[in-house]
């Protein structure tokens, strides 16, 4: 069978770039468009959407990129899955249609339903739901719970002869691996494709990232104005090539590839989803051609009898303000001011009668705050204060944000001002994630109107005891009688689930893992990023990935809360990798010599 099934990714998150989808439309053969549009903090602005406003709750922007290219899209005839929906769904195609209306292109939108777990949550309550890495309750109130749903309801949409789907909350990768299931009529045993069709939907879900974007060696990547968008190229047996538009900018590398095949991944050899437990251990990155990897040797288990669920709760509010003081002493003033400020509300919050800060965090932006002790730049004589607080009142955050202009005229000199103005005040929203078993949730398919069940396909579950046990890196032989940064032998990327942080470091040549690995313990990395884990709560986890020559670091409760919870001017983690890369590696003396 010699059929290849090509896709293309036009977004990797809710407020992308609008010129990607007519850029894969325009300049490639597709048949099939996907967008990736949810993070689990999308979800809880979504769900805060929809509370104001009964018809929001989807990402607008869906509508507006595909407005245009309706005409163009169902004359190639081709085929677009996308979790546009949020947590309404049923809005998102109704806007979509009457978008196709207005264009005159007859195309059937089906939207998956089944995800939103709010009609269930006084159920959910009573069956004693703890947090899944906290073991704590399920909070009394929830702005939105949304499970992560797999690819057999979009396959079935597909399979009724749906044009476009939109779905809620899935995993990022089934858009993709949904497509291929109902193209190559895969079984939902085959678990070795289902696994290289998840790999394919998860190399390509974050967009540009794999085509030269967030790359670590950035100064390779031409032409960023119009980076071109990726586009896998995928056979009957699972192998895909990774590609993009001929003429659009950015790269496509096995390093390039690689870091988004590390990314945002936990256990490489467990790699849970709702349709398949995938080992990306072994995978196997070529290069094909230019701008062109081939990808294979992802290997899958059965899944688990259960769904992770995403809720998303109130506690309380945050407010974060940014002002900008230079001249002589910058650092010195800047620390001066930020105690001064919260030492003057903190004792009107006490003469009031109001509880304390319920947390506080001071970043001196320009001082190299975010490398805590491997700070290396003191003498700023610019720097932004970054203050963020959070405190259960609003009223409370309402006085913070009005008390700090007093600083500019009652505090140290060359404050220039309020970044943006008096900041505002908002909710702060915070994630709750738990297991369910996956009959909790009805699984439906609205194809114009008329409702069709979707049951799941019959599996055979995984029983923990059969995941593989994790490789152990190879020792180095020689001698270590240099040093250099690791950046010279290894790229890496970071990035966010919840609370915790990814670090993937792939080696550029297979000989320089075995020293990367020597150098790189579990307990490195806790040293070397003690300033961002927990000091209860955090720690570090390690994997050997021989078929990529790579390294995954898992840094548990490493983001304050992460996402929208997080205090931090890098709630989500981005800029570890940068941290990490810069670490002193021993090497032998010719490996020093051929990296410099």
């Amino acid at each position: 069978m010699n059929k290849t099934v090509r896709i293309g990714c036009a977004s990797a998150f809710w407020g992308d770039t609008s010129t990607a989808a007519a850029q894969l439309v325009h300049g490639a053969t597709l048949d099939y468009l996907v967008f990736d549009y949810l993070a689990e903090i999308t979800m809880s602005i979504l769900a805060g959407g929809r509370m104001k406003d009964p018809q929001a709750g989807y990402a607008t922007d869906f509508i507006d990129v595909l407005g245009p290219l309706l005409g163009q899209i169902s004359q190639q005839q081709i085929k677009v899955i996308s979790n546009a929906g949020g947590v309404n769904p049923l809005a998102c195609a109704a806007a979509l249609q009457a978008a196709c209306d207005r264009a005159g292109v007859p195309l059937k939108i089906a939207v998956l339903l089944g995800d939103d777990l709010q009609p269930q949550f006084k159920q959910l309550a009573a069956h004693a739901v703890r947090e899944m890495f906290s073991d704590e309750p399920l909070p009394a109130l929830c702005v939105s719970a949304n499970a992560y749903l797999g690819a057999p309801g979009i396959v079935e949409a597909l399979r009724l002869g749906a044009d476009i789907v939109i779905t809620g909350r899935v995993v990022d990768s089934a858009v993709v691996s949904a497509a291929l299931v109902h193209e190559f009529a895969w079984s939902w045993q085959d678990y070795d494709k289902l696994a290289q069709a998840a790999l394919a939907g998860h190399i390509i879900e974050c967009g540009a990232q794999c085509t030269g974007g967030n790359f670590t060696d950035w100064r390779q990547v031409p032409d960023y104005e119009h980076i071109g968008f990726p586009i896998v190229e995928v056979s009957a047996n699972g192998q895909f090539t990774v590609g993009k538009p001929a003429g659009s900018g950015g790269l496509v590398s096995t390093l390039s590839v690689g870091e988004q095949l590390l990314y945002e991944i936990g256990n490489p050899r467990a790699y849970l989803l709702p349709d398949v437990v995938c080992d990306f251990s072994q995978v196997q990155l070529r290069q094909q051609g230019q701008d062109v990897v081939h990808v294979q040797g992802a290997k899958g288990l059965p899944p688990s009898a259960q769904y992770k669920v995403s809720a998303t709760y109130p506690d309380g509010f945050r407010c974060t303000a940014s002002c900008l003081i230079a001249g002589i002493d910058a650092v010195a003033k800047a620390q001066r001011v930020s105690e001064a400020i919260i030492n003057k509300t903190s004792e009107i919050f006490r003469q009031r009668g109001w509880a304390p800060y319920s947390e506080v965090h001071i970043e001196l932006l320009g001082s190299e705050a975010t490398y805590g002790p491997h700070g290396q730049r003191q003498d700023s004589r610019e720097v932004v204060i970054k203050l963020g607080v959070r405190h259960p009142s609003k009223q409370a955050l309402v006085l913070f944000s009005r008390e700090i202009a007093q600083a500019a005229t009652g505090m140290a000199p060359g404050l220039t001002g309020i970044v943006g103005g008096r900041p505002t005040v908002y909710p702060l929203i915070r994630l709750f994630s738990f297991l369910i078993d996956k009959d909790t949730c009805t699984l439906e398919v609205d194809l114009q109107g008329q409702r069709h069940a979707c049951a799941l396909p019959a599996l055979d579950h995984l029983d923990s005891r059969d995941l593989p046990l994790p490789f152990t890196p190879p020792k180095p032989r020689g001698r270590a009688d240099a040093s250099v940064p690791l950046v010279k032998l290894a790229v890496a990327r970071s990035g966010d689930k919840g609370n915790h942080s990814n670090i993937g470091v792939m080696a550029r040549h297979p000989d320089y893992l075995p020293w990367i690995a020597e150098a790189l313990t579990p307990e490195v990395i806790v040293d070397w990023m003690r300033h961002v884990l927990d000091p209860i709560h955090g720690q570090v986890q390690r994997w050997y990935l021989p078929g990529s020559h790579s390294l995954n670091f898992l840094l548990e409760n490493a983001l304050g809360g992460g996402g929208v919870a997080s205090l931090r001017i890098d709630p989500q983690g981005k800029a570890f990798a940068q941290q990490l890369l810069e670490i002193q590696i021993p090497v032998p003396q010719s490996i020093a010599d051929q990296v410099n």
